[in-house]
Formats: C-alpha cells, structure tokens, sequence
C-alpha cells in the first residue's frame, strides 16, 4: 500500500486537477505472521472476528501473537468509523492465496456490495463471505449494516509479484467506482491488468461448496489444481486421515489449499448462465 500512497501523492503534482474525495486508510494485518511469511502464528487473524471474542474471557484475550494484533487493527478501524462522516464506508479486504490462477472478487449479500464488485473487473464469487464466520468483512458488515459496505479482492498468488499490481488497481478501481477519484483521471493500464487476468473466466459464479478442515485432518490436496480449474462429479481432489476425497459436484475449484495452515480446504463454485 505504500506504492498506492505514493501515487496519490504525486498524483495532483503531475494532474493539477486532480481531486481527491473522501479519505483512504490503509491497514497491514498480523504483521507477525507477514514477517514471518506464514499465515497466522497462533490463530487464523480472519477468521476470530466474532463479537464473543471481544470479551475477557475468550481465547482471544489470552496472551498470543494475534491477540494483540486483531485488538490494535479493531481500535483504529473503530475510530475510523466514528470519525468519518461524509458518506458510506467501504471496507475492502485484501488478499492473496496459495494457488495460481485468476483473480476474483467476494461481496456480501449486500446489494451495494456486489454493485461494487461487477465493476472490478474480476469474476464475482457469491456465497462465500456468508460462508465464512470470523471474518473482518462480515464482522463489521454485520455491526454496522447501514453504514459499511464490504468486500473482499483476491489479487492472485501468493508468491507472484504482479499480485501486488492487481491489488493496487483494484483499490484505484474501486476508488473511481464509489467517487473518490474520477473516472476520467484512472489510467486505463490499471483496468486492463484486471480484463487481462480475468480474460475467459466467468463473470459471476456462486458457491456450490465449501471443503472444511481441521489441523488433525491431514488433509492433502492434490497438487496442479488452480483458481476456476474445471472439475468433475467424483473426481478425485484431496485425502486425508479418513482416505480419499472426491468431489460431489461439477464445477469450478477455487482457492485450494497448498499450505499447512487454513480451515478450508478447496470452494467448489458453479458459474452463472447468461
């Protein structure tokens, strides 16, 4: 996000009519685990954002290295909140996953969310914010239903680094789609990132699926799966401690699972007709 700042700095240097609108907060999470360049240390940190880990007695107030994460991040998103009065606030997370493949959007059932999101030039992914509990989006969509609209962008792989150019053009991209910057001063290179990668994937899929894992799982994905790879009605994906794995639909994989860490195993989604 660093990059993304600089921009807008010298933005109104090199276009004296340049406007911004509005005001952009860029927050790092679990900066532990991103220096330690592993998911989490000791708790997934999206995945504990339920209002009964706000509490004395949870295992969220135990000494930890995402305790304190999570409280430092809900202190200033909290006073964002409070602070900021000229308009709705759009909460837009983030990430990256372990497979290669297409990048992808996740809006709420909110139906300002998902007018976001079909401007992102990204497939829409319906479903999955509901899916999962714990979530930054979900908790303070949920908290605040009137006021905040959130979405999530998964920008790629990992390890890619043009992951970071997608990110950086969909926050530009969601900036000229709520107004905070016109339309008219986005360079055209930031969309066409976006329809390149997302160039044959469909446009709006929803959930059909979500594998569930625990750590004692020994869950194994097989290897060369990658985002909107199409599968097969028992086809075989993964083992585990159980035995094999096969799918129970037809459809699309998306975000399957190639590191030790994570709740979930692989999403089965199923694109939209026209």
């Amino acid at each position: 996000m660093d990059l993304l700042l600089k921009m807008l700095e010298v933005e109104p240097i090199t276009n004296p009519s340049f406007t911004f609108h509005g005001k952009l907060v860029c927050l790092l999470g679990n900066l532990p685990a991103l220096r330690a360049r592993t998911r989490y240390i000791d708790y997934d940190l999206n995945r504990i954002w339920e209002p009964s880990k706000f509490n004395g007695n949870s295992a969220l107030s135990a000494s930890n290295a995402e305790s304190k994460q999570v409280q430092m991040l809900k202190e200033v998103v909290d006073q964002e909140i409070d602070q900021f009065h000229d308009g709705p606030i759009v909460l837009l997370d983030l990430h990256t996953t372990t497979a290669h493949g297409g990048i992808f959007t996740l809006p709420t059932s909110d139906p300002k969310s998902l007018e976001i999101a079909e401007t992102m030039h990204a497939p829409v992914i319906t479903g999955v914010i509901e899916r999962l509990p714990g979530t930054c989006i979900q908790f303070y969509t949920n908290q605040n239903a009137n006021d905040i609209i959130g979405l999530v962008f998964e920008g790629g792989q990992h390890d890619d680094p043009l992951s970071v150019n997608r990110s950086i053009a969909a926050v530009i991209n969601c900036m000229g789609t709520i107004g905070c910057v016109d339309l008219a001063h986005i360079e055209n290179r930031h969309n066409q990132l976006l329809v390149e990668y997302s160039r044959g994937l469909p446009k709006v899929a929803d959930l059909l699926y979500c594998h569930s894992i625990s750590k004692d799982d020994n869950f194994l994905m097989r290897s060369g799966y990658q985002n909107f790879q199409k599968i097969l009605k028992g086809e075989l994906l993964a083992s585990d401690r159980h035995g094999a794995i096969h799918s129970q639909y037809e459809g699309m994989i998306l975000m399957p699972l190639y590191q030790t860490q994570g709740q979930d195993g692989y999403f089965i989604v199923k694109p939209q007709s026209n």
